[in-house]
């Protein structure tokens, strides 16, 4: 039988990148006593009244067809978030989806196609080669370096640019190192990004969860209004990542040209989540505060148990909810490290490699867990990586 060549284009860029997780999770299921460190997810619940508020809505009947645009409601209520960033914004900027990686995709449809090329620092989360390649274009790596805080260099950017390069997608707070950029890089590279006329996708999902620095966004510089799109959501802002709630914020030109996609896509969200969401963007909820605590703390844990330890060099992030540790010391890349610490240890963690060709020395450890398995999980690291370093003295 055929098939067409998405099917191609996407294999091994699926599932495979979290081979870990998923024989973690399996050996969990098992009985097994495994920590996961695995995937960005909160270990908080989400608040009840956003659980009160999604009730409600059912209840009184939020659960007929939507539209492809969003539910008013929710419109409204980004259309108040962003224009507090910057003036201006109506519902014509305004479009909504099922979660963050549901709007990249789209958005990613609707602006390249085979004979493009999209720029993304090196290391990415793991799908976005996936969403660039679904569409026929070239992913193009812009090396994210250690030696810099992970941070992406303009004059980086401007080399890896080609003829063919039509967007860069901008992950700042970033995953999976926790890099946020500030707003004098942002205008370093909007400035490269407007000489060679680039869209900049932004994704924004760990926009509250900032641990060091402040937020900075190519959306709030006027400059770069034009060509700039926001990605997000309340996955990971109000630990709800199963209620698959987001959006994307840009030109009113670009939403509606993109509008059919997304209706051909999935024709709305559902009534009752776009009223929770509405109520989650416009009332303070605090579930941002406690998780930036927690994940503050479990990190200055992590960097100091693991510190220790020979061979690893953890880097603290300045957002989000992990930390990234270089295994090279060990003798090991990420990968071969990733499943020995399963395999030994009964820890899972995500291996760099996942993450990009810069990131194959790393692995990604999740900060949602409670302290005490955290603890746990850096003295079974450190008892692999001393194991290692004998293994590696007698080689030599």
């Amino acid at each position: 039988m055929r098939y067409a060549s998405i099917t191609d284009r996407l294999a091994r860029l699926g599932s495979e990148k979290w081979a870990v997780h998923v024989e973690g999770r399996r050996r969990k299921a098992a009985g097994r006593s495994i920590i996961e460190l695995t995937i960005g997810e909160p270990d908080l619940p989400p608040h009840e009244r956003l659980i009160a508020e999604a009730t409600r809505a059912m209840a009184a009947g939020r659960h007929r067809y939507s539209n492809g645009r969003g539910e008013p409601v929710v419109v409204d209520a980004l259309v108040r978030k962003y224009a507090g960033r910057r003036p201006g914004v109506t519902g014509d900027n305004v479009l909504c989806f099922p979660g963050t990686q549901t709007a990249l995709f789209a958005v990613m449809l609707g602006l390249v196609e085979t004979g493009d090329a999209v720029l993304v620092g090196d290391p990415l989360y793991a799908t976005y080669e996936g969403v660039v390649r679904a569409t026929g274009a070239e992913m193009i790596p812009v090396p994210l370096r250690p030696e810099k805080g992970f941070h992406m260099q303009a004059a980086d950017l401007e080399r890896a640019i080609t003829p063919h390069s039509r967007v860069l997608l901008l992950n700042t707070p970033h995953n999976p190192t926790g890099a946020v950029l500030t707003a004098e890089e942002i205008a370093a590279i909007g400035e490269v990004c407007r000489r060679h006329d680039l869209w900049i996708v932004s994704d924004e999902v760990y926009e509250e969860l900032i641990l060091e620095g402040r937020f900075a966004s190519p959306f709030d510089d006027p400059a770069l209004a034009e060509r700039t799109i926001v990605c997000s959501s309340i996955s990971k802002s109000h630990a709800a990542p199963g209620f698959r709630s987001g959006w994307a914020i840009g030109p009113a030109e670009f939403c509606a040209r993109l509008l059919a996609v997304s209706e051909t896509m999935l024709f709305g969200q559902q009534p009752f989540i776009a009223d929770m969401t509405a109520h989650a963007l416009d009332n303070p909820i605090g579930t941002s505060a406690l998780m930036r605590t927690a994940y503050r703390r479990r990190a200055a844990l992590i960097a100091t148990m693991l510190a220790e330890a020979p061979g690893l060099v953890p880097f603290p992030p300045e957002a989000g909810m992990f930390i990234v540790v270089d295994v090279s010391g060990t003798g090991m890349d990420g990968e071969a490290f990733a499943w020995a610490l399963l395999n030994e240890e009964e820890v899972a963690v995500m291996p760099g490699s996942a993450f990009g060709a810069e990131a194959r020395d790393f692995i990604r450890i999740s900060l949602t867990v409670p302290d005490d398995r955290i603890e746990e999980a850096c003295r079974r690291m450190a008892a692999l990586a001393a194991r290692s370093g004998l293994r590696k003295a007698r080689r030599a």
